[in-house]
């Protein structure tokens, strides 16, 4: 078993009704797989449906239909009842948000929010301070609540948060979306640091192709809550076989870069009819 993915995704599908107007599908027919210490992207634009992806997987949103699987054990569509199933279910995947807040206690101080965290799941509340640590926060920042700390901070305090569960696997929902462009580089280096020292395996879910480029083996590219490609990240994004991956890349900023360019990628998409 050890050669089999850690995280298989077997056609996901998610619908939400339009009062009036039928249902809205936010995906379709979602499947991909996750080896043991990897890191795939999900990339495409907003309503593209990979935040929707992303909360099924961790169980935020119920699927209407499709499997996730986490080491061969099949996910249900809500927690467990018992506690002791709901750690266990927590334990499996956590997640990190755009807004850290999403997961942070204003009124605990970081050290306090691990130490809480790591009780509520029977580990050592000693090791507080070496997770914070591990993500750059000091004995500063550990005696700091959220609202003293910077956006880099709070997220680096948001990643240890979701270590201190010791998951198999992190989902990263825009993650560095809303940080500098320099603080998002120190953070695409710790969590690359954290899944070679740890093996945990990371879904990078982001619009942004040059973050995904640097963090992620494989990627995965939506569009109208489906798949329109995916493979290796490298090929992908230098040989694009699908018309809106190749709209994606025109459409990034750099050097040489020709607006007119993505101009006319988005009219090729639109002569496709996909």
């Amino acid at each position: 078993m050890t050669d089999a993915p850690l995280l298989v995704v077997d056609r996901l599908r998610k619908t939400y009704p339009l009062p009036g107007r039928g249902r809205l599908t936010a995906a379709e027919d979602v499947s991909f797989t996750v080896p043991r210490g990897g890191s795939l992207g999900i990339v495409g634009e907003s309503g593209s449906g990979k935040t929707t992806v992303a909360r099924m997987l961790v169980g935020l949103v119920r699927p209407d239909s499709g499997t996730v699987t986490v080491d061969g054990r099949p996910r249900g569509p809500r927690p467990p009842r018992r506690r002791s199933g709901r750690l266990a279910h927590a334990r499996e995947i956590q997640m990190v948000f755009q807004d850290p807040y999403v997961s942070l206690d204003p009124r605990l101080t970081s050290a306090q929010c691990l130490r809480t965290a790591l009780r509520l799941h029977g580990r050592d509340a000693n090791i507080a301070a070496g997770l914070l640590d591990r993500v750059g926060l000091g004995a500063r920042e550990a005696d700091a609540r959220p609202r003293h700390l910077s956006g880099g901070q709070r997220q680096r305090l948001a990643i240890a948060r979701a270590l201190a569960v010791d998951p198999r696997i992190l989902v990263l929902d825009e993650a560095v979306a809303a940080l500098d462009v320099s603080i998002q580089a120190q953070i695409l280096q710790l969590l690359d640091e954290i899944r070679r020292d740890t093996g945990v395996a990371l879904v990078f879910v982001s619009h942004d192709l040059a973050v995904v480029q640097h963090i992620t083996d494989d990627v995965l590219v939506m569009r109208h809550g489906r798949v329109v490609e995916q493979g290796p990240t490298h090929r992908v994004l230098t040989d694009p076989a699908h018309p809106y991956t190749r709209l994606l890349l025109a459409a990034v900023p750099g050097q040489g870069w020709d607006p007119n360019t993505a101009v006319e990628a988005r009219r090729t998409l639109a002569a496709t009819g996909d």
